[in-house]
């Protein structure tokens, strides 16, 4: 998916767009950090922003930068195994991108934007995302055979808390996108409907969010609540504990050895110096994290660029030597 949706954006994507994507990137790192308490449950959750990603940048943008944030997470602050990297991309990543977004915010929005529609198709596909991606990782858990979750119970308590939670994520992506939208229209226009001439400027826009991913990351994230996620709420409701037990094994040995050696701040905390003390890093992991989303997603975006700049040398030499022919 992830080569299908490079080679997307190396043809269709406009350069001007291309920036965008580190600077939401560094954005979305950021909002994560943030969990909100869902009131009556004892429960947290918070943005995922696949969809957000989708509106402004299109879907194989999206795809690609969601990606690179799950990496950095990953690899860099231990959240998120390794071995269920492939899962988070495609809970986080593909369902908002080309099922939600095609399917729910395109379809209501094309017969153009107004306030009401905007609200409309932001809210469902927000919980059409949510709805899936939890779905998802139960049917992942059920398939990968080291569970020790019944499905049907584990199903019937993740859908409701992540109905709550994708409720909360569309009202504040529809307050997100109305902003934008009322700034820079063109923005959540051109963003399904590729125009590969427009010399738009992104810079105030990129700008905005790159401020506020630091803000978001270096000081908001000291305040996030403290309950437990969605999916560690519901495992905690079946099994009397947030985390389930090491499944252990080689592969995962490897694998978690390889996030001890790479993870420099785990957990996004300040790791334990030598007299055994250690310090909360929440607000350098969030700056660190959105400069270093920021910077991969930049590089993703420069290969692209320098692969499209590539294919269209080699095109233009083809009908030359065609033409002489």
């Amino acid at each position: 998916i992830a080569a299908y949706s490079a080679n997307q954006i190396k043809i269709q994507a406009e350069d001007q767009r291309i920036p965008l994507m580190g600077v939401t990137g560094s954005f979305v790192f950021a909002a994560q950090m943030i969990n909100f308490t869902i009131p009556a449950t004892g429960s947290s959750g918070h943005l995922a922003g696949g969809l957000l990603l989708a509106v402004l940048l299109g879907p194989h943008a999206a795809f690609l930068t969601m990606a690179a944030v799950l990496l950095i997470q990953a690899l860099f602050f231990g959240d998120g195994g390794l071995l269920a990297y492939g899962c988070n991309v495609i809970n986080l990543g593909f369902f908002p991108s080309f099922v939600a977004y095609p399917l729910i915010y395109q379809r209501w929005t094309r017969r153009g934007l107004d306030a009401k529609t905007l609200f409309q198709a932001t809210l469902l596909a927000c919980v059409l995302s949510l709805q899936l991606g939890s779905a998802g990782v139960v049917l992942e858990t059920l398939i990968s055979g080291r569970t020790q979750l019944p499905f049907a119970a584990f199903f019937l308590v993740m859908q409701p808390i992540h109905l709550a939670i994708g409720l909360v994520e569309g009202l504040v992506t529809a307050a997100v996108l109305r902003f934008l939208w009322e700034a820079r229209p063109e923005l959540l226009d051109s963003a399904h409907q590729e125009q590969p001439g427009s010399k738009r400027s992104y810079r105030k826009v990129a700008a905005g969010f790159l401020v506020t991913a630091l803000l978001l990351g270096g000081l908001f994230s000291w305040y996030a609540s403290e309950h437990p996620d969605g999916l560690e709420w519901s495992i905690q409701r079946i099994t009397g504990e947030t985390e389930l037990s090491e499944p252990g094994g080689e592969i995962h040995g490897t694998a978690a050895w390889i996030q001890s050696f790479t993870a420099i701040l785990p957990d996004y905390q300040i790791p334990k110096d030598a007299s055994g003390g250690g310090q909360d890093g929440t607000g350098l992991a969030g700056i660190l994290g959105g400069i270093m989303t920021l910077a991969l997603v930049t590089v993703i975006g420069l290969l692209i660029r320098l692969a499209k700049g590539k294919a269209k040398r080699i095109s233009r030499k083809s009908r030359s030597e065609s033409k002489d022919a």
